[in-house]
């Protein structure tokens, strides 16, 4: 076999190496834009945008990070340790806010909290108030309502995390700490939490990366971060260059959170053992009275906030405008969703499996790298990855406008950076994780047996992976571009900068209703994409419920 992948390494090197390039062609873009971009705009970005907007970045980061981590980390213990009312429902129930999208909940809540919201609406009625000056009420456009908000909805990533791992430990660690006296609390923080670390660290990565990527919510809610900045000096500025410098921090501020979360897993050998993994079905604590019903509570508490209130919201308001649901507006927004969708989802598997081919007949050190810089385009934010790919986009259509003005003296104008072409690029760079990660597991499951026997019988290399590995990877391939098609829907930031003029998905037209405060018009469009976003929850609900 050595021989036959030798002749076809070529050819894969070459795939490989080509998307490699057209993932990290942005983030090289941004920088190189950054440095000669020149100064004109830097004195202003470095004085005055930057340290204001950092700081709010860092403090939202802190502070929804300390939030997901305690919600997370204690649902995750509080399932699996004890047992308490509903906690079997609530175990699947903790997943669903990852249907609901930052800038939803953020919009939902604005409703909810809102002086005519049914909050502050109970409230006056219960006491009689007829006037905002009578009583006090939290101001939900701040930093402490978008750490409610996000914290909210992006919790369940240290939540399935730390629920895995706390499944993986097994409870032998747990009942042999018991056994030496231990109360339960302190076994929770001596034992299983420092067992659990690697997996806190990379639920909290996620976290971090969502709160960089989102730019709906934190403008709703009027926190200006870094990748709203990135927006303002960008579109309101017409400062490219000064945009570029802002991400080309917010790579850095990606890069020390990527060591930070690499320098925590340090320790995933000790943490993932498995040597305990054989008691799964021990018996839970049982918790009585008071503590029960607290519990129970604590648990509900995040779903509530994270998804039922938005889906009560936004259903509430659909349910009155579903004639916008025929509207030329909404279908054509529709319809180019599923468009980019499609061709987005297409394209990241066919890279996807191609990465993960070339990892599965043998890979080289050069193959090696540049399978890990195409897997860097997740980490970036949509913001950041629509200023990198609009760059080299912009660089080929001039070229191209120049070399056909001067040829046949027709302009063209531009071709790429002005098209869904743009869209499709930044979507597939930064999804393309995540159809490689399905698609590479999917082949962890067959054997190198099924490859070397179909070549013995005389198959090519393209007449094995067609007529054996694509039939049998097909459920794998399926699900890969079903998360890819559905991250697509949900997508916001890079769309709302890369998007052609009069061009809407249902992301933009949701945050262009909100930004006119018209959330009941949005409601619509917002409930497709949070119907669409329950698909993978189901998913991995089913695959708690088989845990269980």
């Amino acid at each position: 076999m050595r021989p036959l992948r030798r002749r076809h390494a070529p050819v894969l090197q070459g795939f490989v190496i080509l998307a490699s390039l057209a993932v990290a062609a942005p983030m090289l873009a941004i920088l190189w834009l950054a440095v000669t971009g020149g100064t004109a705009d830097l004195g202003h970005v470095a004085g005055t945008i930057l340290p204001r907007a950092l700081m709010r970045t860092t403090m939202l980061l802190v502070m929804i990070g300390i939030a997901t981590a305690v919600t997370g980390i204690l649902a995750a213990w509080l399932t699996i340790a004890f047992e308490f009312p509903f906690r079997r429902q609530l175990t699947v129930a903790l997943v669903l806010p990852l249907a609901m999208p930052t800038y939803l909940a953020a919009y939902a809540a604005g409703e909810f909290f809102d002086f005519t919201g049914p909050l502050q609406t109970a409230l006056r009625s219960l006491f009689g108030f007829t006037r905002p000056s009578e009583y006090w009420f939290p101001d939900i456009r701040s930093i402490g309502g978008a750490t409610l908000v996000m914290g909210s909805v992006l919790y369940p990533y240290v939540y399935l995390a730390c629920r895995s791992m706390f499944l993986l430990q097994g409870r032998a660690a747990a009942d042999v700490a018991r056994t030496l006296g231990a109360s339960p609390l302190r076994v929770f923080f001596r034992v299983q939490l420092p067992m659990a670390r690697p997996a806190i660290a990379a639920g909290l990565m996620l976290v971090m990366m969502e709160t960089l990527n989102d730019i709906g919510a934190v403008e709703y809610l009027g926190v200006n971060t870094l990748t709203f900045s990135i927006y303002d000096t960008w579109l309101n500025r017409g400062s490219l260059s000064g945009a570029a410098q802002i991400a080309s921090v917010m790579l850095v501020l990606v890069v020390l959170l990527i060591v930070a979360e690499r320098h925590a897993r340090r320790s995933q050998r000790f943490a993932g053992a498995k040597t305990t993994s054989t008691v799964h079905d021990a018996a839970r604590m049982h918790l009585r009275g008071p503590a029960a019903w607290l519990a129970t509570l604590f648990c509900l508490a995040p779903v509530a906030a994270g998804f039922l209130v938005p889906a009560f919201v936004l259903g509430g308001y659909a349910v009155k405008r579903l004639d916008v649901l025929l509207t030329a507006r909404v279908a054509g927004a529709l319809w180019n969703t599923i468009v980019v969708g499609v061709l987005t989802s297409a394209i990241a598997v066919m890279l996807a499996f191609m990465l993960a081919y070339s990892a599965r007949t043998g890979r080289s050190r050069t193959t090696g790298l540049a399978a890990r810089s195409a897997a860097l385009g997740y980490a970036v934010p949509g913001t950041v990855l629509a200023i990198g790919v609009l760059i080299p986009l912009a660089t080929f259509d001039n070229a191209l406008t120049s070399l056909i003005r001067s040829w046949f003296g027709v302009n063209p104008g531009l071709l790429l950076s002005g098209t869904m072409f743009a869209i499709v690029y930044a979507l597939t760079a930064r999804f393309l994780t995540m159809a490689e990660g399905t698609v590479e597991a999917g082949f962890h499951k067959l054997p190198l047996s099924l490859d070397h026997a179909s070549r013995t019988l005389g198959h090519t290399g393209a007449q094995t992976v067609r007529t054996i590995l694509l039939p049998v990877m097909r459920p794998a391939i399926l699900t890969a571009a079903l998360l890819v098609f559905i991250e697509t829907i949900k997508e916001l930031s890079a769309t709302i900068l890369l998007r052609p003029f009069n061009f809407n998905t249902l992301a933009t037209l949701v945050y262009e209703d909100a930004s006119r405060a018209q959330v009941p018009d949005a409601a619509v469009p917002a409930l497709i994409i949070v119907l669409s976003g329950l698909v993978p929850v189901v998913m991995v609900s089913r695959t708690l419920d088989r845990g269980r």
